[in-house]
């Protein structure tokens, strides 16, 4: 019998340490296997244990103390299925729902231990193409349609046949482990479940373009992720498996690792090999593309976490297998991280074709609290906010393209009917504006002068002509910025602004925030005759705004109120409402 404990960063944060503490201890003395797993993909039941019984039977537990966690393993010894803790019916369906290849490992096998992940199929795709030609190589690529999961959905076979075409002797892999978009984290959880599978997707592109050296650029932020690949690669080391003559043949290769200081713009390819390099993160244009003029002005390949996590199983299975899922333009599957106000959140990925409702709903679980969808944010904060009615767009970058939106890395936020889009468009921006290098003006200057007339309208100062100047600087920053990332900078504000306008007038107009989120645009009063003087409001104003006397109705300072709706969250008796310009919300 096996007991796999979740121990990703998130079921660590939620308690996996003294779940796995506990059941370490419980079978000391027993013929059971204890694995420590990465991450699953099921965050919102974390702690998680997974058992195999004798038979082969899978079994999933989730939200675990320590001490529930040795009551399963307990009946388990007992020859018992507990009910208490097991994850089945529509939880279970997130994971069942999956087409798994990048994340194909994770959760099953033990992350630091290459024998784990040997056992699993791990390295036989490098032995494989060991006895190719280089050419053979980025031939099945080319079949499996396999496009850049970093965002820009480059052919992932163009830039490898670029850089094995250019006549240098030094040449190199990068991976691109720069995770910064708000709500992702598909490439830690890949670096942190199986950090192999990406190695042996850096050394197949090595072997193919003829490089002899992969650098992982890899978000400092990620201690767990680091320790593991650091691990991983001092195994390979042990093993044979990196230098010169790998398996006996003339392949060489080896690893470094790059931390990155998370600098949201050095997830941009150019701006990433200034900051290998040593320089300030800032992107430069192209040509030369990095395939030709790359780290050290050496001719270099750039792929994400995810591109690398889907090479080994495209070598062992063939491309047109990977060919075979997903639609005509957009090949193989997509994972996705799923986050926001939906009621199962986690990790997923799914077949590209797959519709948004779909993934939010059959596989997520729809909504928290029984309340309604209004927007789904894709592609991170360069992404775009698509409404409900275009929920059946399929996940392919055609489609999503088509929106005015942008497949990204795979983020994923899910709002409900509760969210100001203003202040989400607000939130986006800020985050960009932020995170600009400041090398071009259209950039630096362009997102400031967003950011600042969506502040002044989400605090009730919007004026006439605002919507055309978002939208003016919004276009001239998408057509003139240097890079993707400020070319995309203004898609959650286009997006708000074309689906959404009508809480845009609202907030200028009518001064109101439809959704009663900004604080600016609202106020707060009691109703005399729901109030019965409980002085629990009071109590909890951090203001003083509140007086009145026991058992008597009690009134709202408006002067001192500063809309923290602490009153509103404490009062048991629906006496408190929200008014934000004509409208009203008990």
């Amino acid at each position: 019998m096996k007991f796999m404990i979740g121990y990703g960063s998130c079921g660590i944060a939620a308690g996996a340490e003294e779940v796995a503490r506990s059941v370490t201890e419980r079978l000391k003395d027993s013929t059971c296997t204890v694995d420590l797993v990465g991450c699953n993909g099921m965050c919102f039941a974390e702690p998680l244990m997974q058992v195999t019984d004798d038979e082969g039977n899978d079994y999933y537990y989730g939200r675990l103390t320590g001490d529930e966690a040795v009551k399963v393993v307990d009946a388990f010894l007992n020859g018992e299925i507990p009910a208490e803790n097991r994850i089945e019916g529509e939880e279970l369906q997130f994971l069942k729902g999956q087409t798994r290849i990048a994340l194909r490992h994770c959760g099953l096998i033990n992350p630091e231990s290459l024998d784990s992940y040997i056992k699993a199929g791990g390295y036989s795709a490098l032995n494989k193409v060991l006895g190719w030609t280089p050419d053979e190589v980025i031939e099945q690529i080319k079949h499996s349609g396999l496009r850049g999961r970093g965002g820009a959905g480059f052919p992932t076979w163009i830039k490898w046949d670029a850089a094995r075409k250019e006549a240098k002797e030094e040449k190199y892999v990068v991976c691109n482990a720069d995770e910064g978009d708000p709500g992702a984290f598909m490439d830690r959880s890949v670096l942190e479940g199986d950090p192999h599978n990406v190695l042996e997707g850096m050394m197949i592109a090595g072997y193919a373009i003829g490089a002899k050296c992969g650098i992982i650029y890899v978000r400092a932020e990620y201690p767990l992720a680091v320790k593991r690949l650091t691990l991983a690669i001092e195994q390979l080391r042990e093993a044979g498996l990196l230098g010169k003559n790998i398996k006996g043949s003339d392949f060489e290769f080896d690893f470094k690792i790059m931390k990155g200081a998370g600098a949201f713009v050095c997830g941009e390819e150019t701006a990433l090999l200034a900051s290998l390099g040593g320089d300030r993160g800032m992107p430069v244009p192209k040509p030369p593309f990095p395939a030709q003029k790359g780290f050290r002005k050496q001719p270099t390949n750039i792929n994400n976490v995810e591109t690398f996590a889907n090479v080994p199983w495209i070598i062992e299975n063939g491309g047109e297998a990977f060919a075979a899922l997903g639609t005509e333009d957009s090949k193989g599957t997509k994972v996705f991280a799923l986050a926001g106000k939906v009621r199962f959140g986690g990790l997923v990925e799914v077949p590209m074709g797959i519709t948004l409702r779909q993934i939010v709903f059959d596989i997520c679980g729809g909504i928290k609290d029984g309340k309604k969808i209004k927007a789904v944010q894709i592609g991170g904060p360069s992404g775009g906010c698509l409404p409900t009615e275009l929920l059946d767009t399929p996940v392919d970058y055609k489609s999503i393209g088509q929106t005015g939106a942008i497949m990204g890395s795979g983020g994923l936020v899910v709002m409900d009917e509760d969210t100001c889009m203003v202040d989400m468009a607000r939130f986006f921006m800020d985050f960009t504006s932020k995170e600009s290098c400041g090398k071009c003006v259209p950039c630096r200057i362009g997102t400031t002068r967003m950011l600042e007339i969506l502040n002044r309208i989400v605090k009730g100062e919007g004026k006439e002509g605002d919507l055309d100047q978002l939208q003016s600087l919004g276009v001239s920053i998408r057509d003139s910025a240097l890079c993707g990332l400020g070319n995309s900078a203004p898609n959650p504000v286009l997006t708000t602004m074309k689906y959404f306008l009508d809480e845009y007038t609202a907030h200028i107009e009518g001064k109101c925030c439809p959704s009663f989120k900004c604080t600016s645009l609202m106020k707060y009063e009691i109703s005399e005759d729901k109030c019965t003087g409980c002085t629990l409001c009071s109590r909890k104003c951090p203001t003083a705004a509140i007086t009145g006397s026991v058992k008597k109705p009690h009134v709202i300072d408006k002067e001192k109120c500063i809309a923290c709706g602490e009153c509103y969250a404490a009062c048991r008796f629906g006496a408190i409402f929200k008014v934000s310009g004509e409208a009203v919300r008990q």
